[in-house]
Order: structure tokens, then C-alpha cells, then sequence
């Protein structure tokens, strides 16, 4: 093994679906400038075999389709797999974010009907973006809830440069839709979101010192005269996981926040993340020099902050095991 008990908390699946469906998704992908074999396929006993190697106790699993009926679908294929495997799975349950009413629907479904441990949103979904006016309602019930949010970008756009938009473009979009977010107040009138940003916050890190030497200047609009040190505060408070990112991704987000507001994520799941490129981006987290061992064996568990229902699953199973052994 290579960690010990680790929670993940960026790791995704897939329902299982129609090979016809499954040959559109790929179709889209290699017209998105992926290049593969095979459509990608995943599958939870696979899924849970590579954790055990790895030393991983739980992932946080989302999904975000970007039709509704999908989605919803989405969410009860993933309530089903934390109901069937209640210590090692988690769920962010994906919200509709370019419908406000449907994705409030879907808070109160997924918190009060199918035990989300949070949710999943995506940057830019379906040409919406996370700090669009017109999701004022829904930040507002997550807020009230006290929910915690994994942000991600969208991956599946189309490519750029005859490259998958994944490579570097992801990166920029979450900077881009996390600056507009400052600008718009989204953090200031929502304070008791808890946001979990995807990929140590992409380019947001390398930037924000760019924006808080010029993101208060007077030539630049900001109708909600945020300064200085409000962006910094409020981007010091996010937490950042580290999937597909080491070293160089920590490295800035340390300039950016505290290393008790880093989690850690494997983007397994995905095609673009294999068993080698995982475990190199494990190596290099605990080869970071940094840090110290215990702060990084602390960013493994760090999560479990976040979801105490999760962490209360994993105690029990823990305490059953002992009773068994005892």
C-alpha cells in the first residue's frame, strides 16, 4: 500500500449505461481530440481493488451529467453504491446548475432522500457558470444547509489546439470561474458554503497573487467593491485537492491557503487518470518537500472533516471489524 486509510475525495463513475450510449460518449471524446482505444467504462469492484492496493479507505464519488433525467439518474446509481458499500463510498450527489429550480429540487432530493454527504457542480455547465446571478437561490439553500460543494470543470468541452480541453484548458476555467465568483460576492453572501476545489484551484494559485496586487484597482469593474484583502481571505478558506497536480500545483496553492484546507483526490474513474499516473501523483505528494510527513499524511484525512456522516460510516464498519476480530 502506499497510504494509509485515505479519504479521496475526487474520484468519478459512471452508471452503468447502453453500449449505444457508451459509443456516443466515446464518439463525442474523439471528436473533443481524445485519443483512445476503447469508450471508458467503470466498474465499482475494480474501483474498490485499486483503492485496497493504494492504501485509499474512501472516495467521494461525482458524477455531472449534463442532461437532467442523466443526472438524477446519475445520483441514484451513486446513493445505491454508498448504500452497498457505506464505508468506502461517499456521494456528492451533481447538481443541474444551469436550471435554478431543478437543481434546488435536486438539493432537497439528494440531502433529504438519498443521504448525500454533499454535492458536485461544475464551473461552466451547459454555458452557465457557477457565479451566474441567476443561481442566487441555490447558493442561498447551500448556504443554509451548510453544504459542502466540490467544484469542477468541465472536461468534456471541445478541445483546444487539437488537444483534449482537459490537459491545460480546465485549469484556466476554474481561475476564470472562481475570480468571477469574487467579483460577483457569491462568497460573501454565502460564507457557510464549504467549496472544494478541484485540481489544488487549476491556474487560480499561480494567479491569485496577479489579483490581489490589481483585482481592487480602479480601471478594473467591480460593482461590489470587493478589495484586496477580502479576495484573499475568502480564497484563503477554500479547500484545494490534489488530484493530477503535484508537485508544482501544491506548491502554489500553499502560497494561497493553509495546508489543513488540503485534500487529497486521485480524478481516478476518468480516462484521463490510469492506476500509473495516480500512484506517480501519490509519490509525489508524499515525496513533496514542503511539508512535513505529518501534514501530508494529514492532508489523506483532512476530508474527514468535511463529511462527518462519511466519517461516521467508516467507525462503525471499523467497529464491526473489531467485534469480528475480537
Amino acid at each position: 500500500m502506499l497510504v494509509d486509510h485515505w479519504i479521496d475525495v475526487h474520484a468519478h463513475f459512471y452508471p452503468p449505461e447502453t453500449a449505444e450510449r457508451r459509443e456516443e460518449r466515446w464518439n463525442a471524446m474523439k471528436a473533443a481530440c481524445w485519443c483512445s482505444d476503447a469508450p471508458p467504462v467503470w466498474d465499482a469492484d475494480v474501483t474498490l481493488a485499486s483503492m485496497d492496493r493504494t492504501g485509499i479507505q474512501m472516495q467521494m464519488l461525482s458524477n455531472v451529467p449534463k442532461d437532467l433525467d442523466a443526472l438524477r439518474a446519475s445520483n441514484d446509481y451513486a446513493a445505491s453504491l454508498v448504500r452497498r458499500h457505506p464505508s468506502r463510498f461517499g456521494m456528492l450527489a451533481a447538481l443541474p446548475t444551469d436550471d435554478p429550480d431543478a437543481a434546488l429540487a435536486e438539493i432537497i432530493r439528494a440531502a433529504d432522500g438519498l443521504g448525500a454527504d454533499g454535492f458536485a457542480v461544475t464551473c461552466l455547465y451547459n454555458d452557465v457558470y457557477l457565479s451566474d446571478p441567476r443561481l442566487e437561490p441555490v447558493w442561498a439553500e447551500l448556504n443554509r444547509r451548510r453544504a459542502v460543494v466540490f467544484a469542477h470543470p468541465d472536461a468534456y468541452g471541445p478541445g483546444v489546439l487539437g488537444r483534449p480541453r482537459v490537459v491545460i484548458d480546465v485549469a484556466f476555467e476554474t481561475a476564470r470561474t472562481l475570480t468571477d465568483m469574487l467579483y460577483a460576492g457569491t462568497f460573501r453572501r454565502h460564507p457557510d458554503v464549504t467549496l472544494v476545489v478541484a485540481h489544488c484551484g487549476g491556474a487560480l494559485p499561480a494567479l491569485s497573487g496577479r489579483l490581489f496586487l490589481l483585482g481592487d484597482q480602479p480601471w478594473i469593474p467591480n460593482p461590489n467593491r470587493v478589495t484586496s484583502g477580502e479576495m484573499r481571505e475568502h480564497l484563503r478558506r477554500l479547500f484545494l485537492d490534489t488530484a493530477a497536480t503535484m508537485p508544482s500545483g501544491l506548491a502554489a496553492a500553499l502560497t494561497m491557503t493553509t495546508p489543513d484546507r488540503i485534500v487529497y483526490g486521485s480524478d481516478c474513474g476518468v480516462p484521463c487518470t490510469s492506476d500509473d499516473t495516480m500512484n506517480a501523483n501519490i509519490e509525489a505528494l508524499l515525496s513533496f518537500g514542503g511539508l512535513t510527513p505529518g501534514q501530508i499524511d494529514s492532508i489523506g484525512r483532512n476530508a474527514l472533516r468535511l463529511f462527518p456522516d462519511a466519517a461516521a460510516r467508516i467507525q462503525v464498519a471499523a467497529a464491526v471489524t473489531g467485534q469480528r476480530n475480537g
